[in-house]
């Protein structure tokens, strides 16, 4: 975690250690890497959890909004991957797993650039396997729907136009959809479920989504006409 010295729960467990690890800055992610051989020995499961979701209306969005966003979501996973797989490779094997989203392969409305993200999640991930098999490294997509986590809440990062009121009621009949799907969502437990078991799967499978609505649309991408799919999704947010 960025803070392991104002953690008050985790520290107190058995078997527990804390590492200082941010995974916006290449050094820190590899002097965590490098203390965790030193005091293990070995690594055989990473969880790439680090992320947050940033929505809203993307004419809003400046520069260093987007880079903000990419920055944790995808550049930071890809940091921690990498340092995982050189230690993995000489090992001999370990599992990575990423904390992706069913919007990395599904799409809904003002967010845009978190979808950017988790489909470059996925992508990245996908292509990756390939080069890692031969060292017996697996890797995992971990795909949630909507989770009662702070995702809806201080996690999240929304923006829209302070300049114009023409996206006010799109804006507000999408915002009404989203946070009801978040106060209805699974439980963050579910998730980590999920994640015991993608982490303990010794089998060649790569997804595993959680919850819905990931357990309804990602089927119902798959076989229905993509104008169909569209104007389901409008459908269900009124627009």
């Amino acid at each position: 975690m960025r803070a392991p010295e104002k953690e008050t729960e985790l520290n107190q467990l058995p078997n527990v250690k804390l590492y200082a690890l941010d995974v916006t800055h290449a050094g820190s992610v590899a002097q965590a890497f490098s203390a965790i051989q030193h005091d293990f020995g070995r690594l055989d499961v990473v969880v790439n959890n680090a992320g947050f979701g940033a929505d809203g209306v993307f004419e809003a969005m400046d520069d260093e909004f987007i880079q903000k966003q990419f920055d944790t979501n995808v550049f930071g996973l890809m940091r921690v991957t990498r340092e995982a797989i050189k230690v993995m490779r000489e090992q001999n094997g370990g599992t990575i797993v990423q904390i992706a989203s069913v919007g990395g392969r599904v799409a809904f409305p003002l967010y845009s650039i978190y979808h950017g993200t988790k489909w470059a999640v996925e992508g990245f991930t996908e292509s990756l396997q390939y080069e890692v098999k031969d060292f017996n490294i697996k890797l995992k997509l971990i795909e949630p729907g909507a989770i009662k986590t702070e995702f809806y809440g201080r996690s999240r990062a929304f923006t829209k136009p302070d300049y114009t009121t023409a996206y006010d009621a799109f804006v507000k009949k999408c915002e009404t959809v989203s946070m009801d799907a978040g106060a209805k969502g699974a439980s963050a437990e579910a998730v980590a479920k999920i994640i015991f078991k993608a982490a303990n799967d010794a089998s060649s499978r790569m997804r595993y989504p959680i919850a819905y609505p990931a357990n309804v649309l990602l089927p119902l991408k798959r076989w229905m006409p993509e104008r169909l799919f569209f104007w389901a999704v409008r459908q269900s947010y009124k627009i």
